[in-house]
């Protein structure tokens, strides 16, 4: 038995059940909560936190079992996320963005992914698709140059994925955007993340000096929206004949909904407690207050059931070899997005009924507030493109969005 194969049987008889992971995560509530501060004034998530993470298993999700990983469904992964970011939204942000990232490594031709994952299968990789990439093609591939900023979590990372557009090869053609798979040796991270939220996510700037970039190590976009990767070849399981676009977007969204759970949570538990040095009257008897707490624990509930569904229908149509509606595509897409705004304009108003105390930096509810708002800029989650698109399709127009 050689040494992958020899790999993948160990982890194939020590693989987790999906309810154990998920409490794993939740176990770990509590000490995320500790370290808030620490991770805001270091502007990264400790080296002890992704240490945990990778001791409980859960950047193995998504990963291929030839690989040491676990192959769950998206469900899995996502349950994941929510329940971390209950504790820090930080930690669940660069938990999504990493750990989707075994999932698109097993879209890479196997050439790449042995690079990665053949001497040691905790190899975590960073990313920052924007396609600021300058390039030259040279026999064998490219050679890469750029600067790309919000590098979600790279100082736990020993590989990136860097966004570039291929120029066409004749004047007729167009711009092909592509990942480039660059290792830790071929780039410098700059240090410009300083923010008022998602402070711990460390989304360092990314630097690369002329690296040459073998053919192999680059993935096409179309490929991962046509389902006609070449990884395919190896990783034959249905979750890797998801759509890239449905798993990435979903990964820089649902973190919310786990950070929403945990203001509401913060709320109102302060509220149960809470009598007004003014009237004396308890916020538990406040109407507003009351009403509000119900609302959002309806929507963080439909937002959930949303995304579960989605999945299930997506998942389905994998198993089953059929190609996925397009129709649905784009309106899971639109849904991923209305996430982000719902959960902000939720935890406004709880920011805003508690009054004085959500002020102060000691407040928990102050932080999730400040979180929320700014995942809610991700491109990915600009709710007003992605919803004129599916209004101009549900109205006969030709669809304008590729990432899908």
């Amino acid at each position: 038995m050689n040494t992958q194969s020899a790999v993948a049987a160990q982890a194939e008889s020590a693989i987790p059940l999906p309810e154990e992971l998920v409490q794993r995560a939740r176990e770990l509530i509590p000490k995320l909560i500790e370290r808030w501060d620490r991770a805001d004034r270091e502007c990264r998530i400790s080296e002890e936190t992704v240490a945990e993470m990778q001791a409980a298993g859960l950047f193995r999700v998504l990963q291929p079992r030839r690989y040491g990983g676990y192959e769950m469904d998206p469900h899995v992964f996502y349950q994941i996320q929510m329940a971390l970011a209950e504790g820090c939204m930080s930690t669940a942000w660069i938990y999504g963005v990493i750990a989707v990232h075994n999932w698109q490594l097993a879209l890479y031709d196997d050439r790449a992914q042995k690079e990665v994952w053949g001497r040691d299968s905790s190899t975590l990789i960073s990313s920052s698709y924007m396609p600021k990439g300058q390039l030259k093609r040279v026999p064998g591939g490219f050679r890469l140059t750029g600067r790309w900023g919000f590098s979600s979590g790279v100082d736990h990372c020993q590989w990136a994925f860097l966004g570039g557009l291929v120029p066409p090869e004749s004047s007729q053609g167009a711009p092909e955007f592509r990942t480039f798979l660059v290792p830790r040796s071929d780039f410098r991270i700059v240090k410009a993340w300083d923010t008022v939220g998602l402070r711990g996510t460390g989304s360092q700037d990314v630097e690369v000096t002329d690296a040459f970039v073998p053919e192999y190590r680059t993935h096409k976009a179309s490929d991962g929206a046509a389902g006609t990767s070449p990884g395919l070849k190896v990783n034959t399981g249905a979750l890797y004949k998801l759509p890239f676009g449905q798993i990435f977007v979903r990964a820089v969204s649902t973190s919310s909904i786990g950070a929403l759970q945990g203001a509401l949570t913060s709320f109102t538990e302060w509220c149960a407690a809470r009598v007004s040095v003014n009237d004396f009257s308890r916020s538990a008897e406040d109407p507003t207050a009351q009403e509000l707490a119900a609302k959002t624990t309806v929507a963080i509930d439909e937002m959930k059931l949303a995304l579960m569904r989605n999945f299930d229908s997506l998942m389905r149509s994998a198993r089953a070899g059929k190609a996925l509606d397009m129709m649905d595509r784009i309106h899971y897409r639109t849904q991923s997005a209305s996430v982000s705004e719902r959960c902000a304009d939720l935890v406004n108003k709880l920011f805003y009924s508690a009054g004085a105390h959500g002020i102060y930096r000691t407040s928990r509810l102050s932080r999730y507030f400040v979180d929320i708002n700014c995942g809610r800029t991700h491109v990915a989650n600009n709710i007003a493109k992605i919803a004129r698109n599916q209004g101009g399709v549900l109205f006969g127009l030709p669809n304008t969005d590729t990432f899908l």
